[in-house]
């Protein structure tokens, strides 16, 4: 862990759950940091939010610019991406790393949500559908699953009853929507039962959506 550093928020003292939200390609932990005080979270239990920040990487598409990123993305079109699986897989290292390390202070998986934007999205599918023990939930905001087989060829009954929060925005230009509905179509033919919302929206996240995603966690926290 020494070598990712992050930010941690607590809703209150002695927190009882955690999430780990995963910023997007090019962001950093700081950029949903402001949510928190947004998603209407009572003080009591705690819930503790750690941002993680990507290591830095260059990113082919983007001309081999160095940035924060999960993974290199090697192409993108509308609806589609060629990316590093290599690096995947290491960000979701990152992850398991970051859970360890919160039940070693005491908080177990089954109360760890991992949350994701876009690029950050993509790792918290994979890292939450693979854990080696089931986690509270996963929230994926306008994002998308780009190696399915990874999840398929590791996925066990037991993660069938994690809870998702899956929301996309109708005009995003960046991760478009059918991306994001190919995640969900994937993720239901699995056997999971996501709760899926759309907003009038680019890439991006409104009011209306930090809204549902309190409720949502609120009515997970109780």
């Amino acid at each position: 862990m020494s070598e990712i550093t992050l930010i941690e928020v607590e809703t209150g003292p002695n927190p009882t759950a955690a999430v780990i939200w995963l910023h997007g390609l090019g962001a950093d932990g700081s950029d949903f940091e402001p949510i928190v005080a947004e998603l209407g979270l009572p003080a009591n239990p705690g819930v503790r939010f750690i941002f993680p920040n990507a290591p830095h990487r260059p990113v082919t598409c983007n001309g081999g610019y160095v940035m924060r990123a999960w993974y290199d993305i090697i192409s993108l079109a509308p609806d589609s991406r060629e990316i590093d699986e290599v690096g995947l897989l290491e960000s979701r290292e990152i992850v398991r790393a970051i859970i360890a390390r919160e039940d070693a202070r005491g908080i177990p998986s089954q109360r760890i949500f991992l949350a994701g934007f876009s690029q950050g999205g993509a790792v918290a599918y994979l890292a939450a559908l693979t854990h080696p023990t089931p986690l509270a939930g996963v929230i994926a905001l306008s994002t998308y699953i780009p190696s399915a087989h990874l999840i398929t060829s590791d996925l066990s009954e037991a993660k069938q009853m994690i809870p998702l929060f899956v929301a996309h925005g109708t005009d995003d230009d960046v991760v478009s929507l059918g991306l994001g509905q190919q995640a969900l179509a994937l993720v239901q033919s699995l056997g999971f039962n996501p709760e899926w919302h759309t907003y009038d929206i680019p890439h991006a996240v409104c009011e209306a959506e930090i809204a549902d995603i309190g409720v949502w966690l609120n009515e997970r926290l109780a």
